[in-house]
């Protein structure tokens, strides 16, 4: 009975996610039917007996109150920082300098594909300063696609190498990144070095070499002629940020790494002190090129705006994903498919691969990474613990498939802001990110079972 109304359940979840409601309400209202449906029926209690509120229909609240109260205050106040730090580098510009920097040595490079493959590759290791997928690509469709489109690669070939170039959220102060570690129990500079890199290395050139081969196909097949044309200039020198910007973006992550394990222990640095000092830094900068004290204060308003919409978009996710997830676990779901699976021999191989395959169909699906990912990233020390695996082993490719298969979505953010701003068709353009995204994939779960199963 608790499967099949789980089932039920989940399913209108993913239909109303499917049809645009709002993914905080549908996973809290899930969690809530789940959890009392649990308690009627006598498959399950809410909370235990000591911390129970004497209510069964409050200690569904209860949950939620405690739940946001320790998101918010730890791992949320890290993803908040992260988000305000990315809106304030935003606003002055240091993120499009960062960008300008970054791209100019491809420009050496002769074959146009080349550079369209080399700008993908910068484009990763941008992610490691720029977070967000879809504002990274956002820079990269003023900064990069012009620049693409002179050299005379196709319209489609441009955006949908920019379209996936955060295919893999990588970066220790990703948003993901952040929950993932924390879920495993790891420090996020540590998860980030022993387990996101290795992969990385894994993914980055096969992607590359992937969207070399199969954007110069698709132009060649579509008739698209390689003729280079003058790169117009759009813009001034007074909207143009100094070039030394470009280092204001990096200084919390090099901040986190240089104080860590990693090299100087004995100075404690976390993520959300590091996005403190970067934003002061960059109000120092802001002052020398203004002079203006009033506009500079004014300005940090951005970062204070940046801060709310983390807490209003991510960690209501994050804490809604956790509601859903209790639910599954109170009305004793989660315990039947694990015990199902080791009944059955499907094995903790089977299981991740089964975990990682939800993922990646929901990401495509529901148009978003992040939504998927947090509804069952709190399930995972539980499945793993039955199976006898490390939590990281079974997180990082659920995480990072997450990330990858939202590129094939027509309806993820950053495919129809990038086909949006390159004038193609979003169906188009995933039809142009599919066999990279595929790829990748395939990379991440051979790598992950290779390297740490």
């Amino acid at each position: 009975m608790g499967i099949v109304i789980s089932l039920l359940v989940t399913f209108w979840v993913g239909f109303l996610i499917v049809k645009k409601y709002k993914p905080q309400p549908v996973l809290f209202m899930a969690g809530l039917i789940l959890m009392f449906a649990a308690a009627m029926l006598g498959l399950g209690e809410i909370l235990p007996a000591k911390s129970s509120t004497g209510s069964v229909l409050f200690d569904a609240f209860e949950f939620i109150k405690q739940t946001m109260s320790s998101r918010a205050a730890g791992l949320g106040l890290n993803i908040m920082a992260v988000g305000g730090f990315a809106r304030y580098m935003d606003h002055i510009g240091a993120s499009k300098a960062l960008v300008k920097l970054t791209i100019r040595p491809l420009l050496a490079l002769r074959s146009p594909y080349l550079v369209m493959a080399g700008a993908w590759v910068v484009g990763m290791f941008l992610g490691l300063c720029i977070n967000s997928a879809s504002g990274l690509a956002m820079l990269l469709m003023v900064t990069v696609f012009p620049v693409l489109i002179s050299l005379g690669v196709s319209r489609l070939s441009a955006t949908a190498v920019i379209a996936t170039t955060l295919c893999l959220d990588w970066s220790p102060s990703d948003t993901g990144t952040i929950l993932s570690a924390t879920t495993a129990g790891l420090d996020p500079v540590l998860y980030w070095t022993n387990y996101q890199i290795p992969i990385a290395i894994a993914v980055i050139p096969v992607v590359a070499v992937l969207h070399y081969f199969v954007q110069k196909w698709f132009d060649k097949r579509d008739g698209h002629v390689v003729q280079a044309t003058e790169l117009a200039a759009t813009e001034t020198a007074e909207d143009t940020p100094p070039m030394i910007y470009a280092i204001l973006p990096a200084l919390p992550l090099a901040l986190i790494l240089v104080f860590s394990s990693l090299w100087i222990s004995w100075i404690k640095m976390d993520i959300i002190k590091a996005m403190f000092i970067g934003v002061a830094i960059g109000m120092i900068f802001e002052y020398i090129r203004h002079r203006d004290g009033k506009k500079v204060f004014a300005d940090i308003q951005s970062f204070f705006d940046g801060l709310g919409m983390q807490m209003a978009n991510v960690i209501t996710l994050i804490v809604a994903g956790e509601t859903f997830a209790k639910g599954l676990m109170t009305i004793g779901t989660i315990d039947s498919i694990i015990a199902s699976a080791q009944s059955s021999g499907f094995g903790a191989a089977g299981m991740i691969l089964v975990m990682v395959g939800i993922i990646a169909v929901a990401s495509v699906v529901m148009g978003s990474g992040n939504a998927p990912f947090f509804a069952f990233a709190a399930l995972t020390p539980t499945v793993a613990a039955k199976m006898s695996v490390a939590p990281v082993v079974m997180l990082l490719p659920m995480h990072f498939a997450a990330s990858a298969a939202r590129a094939i979505s027509p309806i993820t953010a950053v495919i129809v802001v990038s086909s949006s701003m390159g004038g193609v068709s979003p169906f188009d353009l995933v039809k142009r990110t599919a066999i990279p995204m595929l790829g990748a994939l395939l990379v991440i779960i051979v790598a992950n079972f290779w390297l740490f199963y």
